[in-house]
């Protein structure tokens, strides 16, 4: 009897011990919500500039549930209204800026928008802006040949620059590079594939009256090409070192391909529009000048070396100026959206004393100035083959020396876009290239 009872009570005993949790294994999951809980919708209102990825968690701050909020999702944005009381955590993702590729000057595409904060910089001596002479008569523009174009999208254009008087006392002429007529070329197929030799001579064969050739690169052989193709003609080149990373090896290039004989080169240009859209700091481009500067006097180069950008970036940072030995700007009055093609010579030459100003004085040179031949209209600015005529004739009236015309042919390995009115392809000013 007494075994029976013992018995009895040990089982309950037993029972009771293995109906409690283990210490070692306690909250090992997250509690659950029981249906008493009160659940508050939480509505935060966010601005996103990129897609954010937003992390739903538990009271106890575990991750329930995550989700990406594109820009198209800006707006208020509402806690899920389950059974969980989760709340959302933002976490911006960083989008770095695109860079143009090392050895593809095709990539670059004009930007035209302002550079917010001018930093200064220490004055120079006075030069003149732009230099004039009645000796030096442009050639006529060539009636550019016409091709079917697409209809491009639309974007906000940069604004118009007030009115500047020249510097009262303007300096020598030697401060500026001195040529005439001057466009610029690209040795690109529309596949975006180098052109050879006999195609550059075939383009090269329908330029004619122009003193000095603009290039951006030294990519495709194209030194050694065009030198050949201009060899017997007295043009200049205008050379240009596109990647200011790889200012050692272009410069090579370039020294490579002279052979000694810098009696062709007008100017040598480190980077194009890098400090307006946004491809390097006013410091880096600054070096990069003194460094090519300095190889190439090595190598017996001694004429100016500059860098190129929008009229905007070099007025804003003036330090661009002062590394280089003249100001260079690209300065295009479709752009500007309140200018008439007849008026694009004031508008540029306004440009150009309000850059020199800025610089102390110093010589400005443009670099590339235009009018499109088709694309879509931006405000007073319409892109046709007459106003193109135009805009050149006017032009030429307010920059008779010193103003590279772009471009010499139409660039079809270019895209069209929005911020250049679909209008990218086509400021060639003979039209499509011969070579195709």
């Amino acid at each position: 009897m007494k075994t029976g009872i013992f018995t009895t009570l040990a089982l309950v005993f037993l029972q009771l011990a293995a109906a409690q949790p283990h210490a070692r294994v306690r909250h090992k999951h997250a509690k659950r919500q029981g249906p008493n809980v009160k659940v508050v919708t939480d509505v935060e209102y966010v601005t996103v500039d990129a897609e954010d990825i937003v992390v739903y968690v538990d009271e106890h701050g575990r991750p329930v549930t995550t989700k990406t909020v594109y820009h198209s999702q800006a707006g208020p944005t509402v806690a899920p209204t389950s059974s969980s009381s989760s709340s959302p955590i933002y976490f911006p993702t960083h989008h770095p800026h695109p860079h143009p590729h090392p050895q593809s000057p095709s990539a670059l595409a004009p930007s035209y928008h302002p550079i917010p904060v001018p930093l200064p910089g220490p004055t120079t001596k006075s030069a003149l802006v732009p230099e004039s002479t009645s000796s030096s008569t442009p050639a006529s523009v060539p009636e550019p040949a016409t091709t079917p174009r697409p209809s491009p999208n639309t974007e906000p254009s940069s604004s118009q620059p007030a009115s500047a008087s020249l510097p009262s006392n303007p300096g020598p002429v030697a401060d500026g590079p001195g040529f005439g007529s001057a466009i610029s070329y690209s040795p690109y197929n529309s596949d975006n594939t180098c052109k050879s030799a006999t195609q550059v001579a075939s383009d090269f064969a329908k330029m004619s009256g122009y003193e000095v050739i603009r290039l951006y690169g030294t990519d495709c052989n194209q030194l050694a090409n065009v030198r050949a193709a201009t060899q017997d003609t007295g043009v200049s080149l205008f050379l240009g070192i596109f990647d200011i990373n790889q200012v050692q090896s272009e410069c090579q290039t370039i020294i490579d391909a002279m052979k000694g004989d810098w009696s062709h080169v007008n100017t040598v240009s480190v980077g194009n529009e890098l400090v307006n859209n946004g491809g390097a700091s006013v410091s880096q481009v600054t070096s990069a000048i003194g460094q090519a500067r300095s190889i190439l006097k090595g190598a017996g180069y001694t004429g100016p070396v500059v860098t190129v950008d929008t009229m905007m970036a070099m007025k804003a940072n003036p330090e661009l100026c002062h590394a280089s030995d003249f100001c260079a700007i690209n300065c295009h009055a479709f752009f500007d959206g309140k200018t008439t093609a007849e008026k694009s010579g004031d508008f540029v030459l306004n440009w150009a004393k309000e850059v020199s100003e800025a610089a102390g004085g110093k010589t400005t040179v443009i670099t590339e100035t235009g009018w499109p031949s088709q694309g879509q209209t931006n405000g007073m600015a319409v892109p046709s083959l007459e106003n193109q005529q135009a805009a050149i004739a006017s032009i030429k009236r307010s920059f008779p020396r010193n103003a590279i015309l772009y471009s010499s042919y139409n660039c079809m390995w270019k895209k069209n876009s929005a911020s250049t009115f679909g209008a990218e392809q086509y400021w060639g000013i003979l039209g499509t290239a011969p070579s195709g």
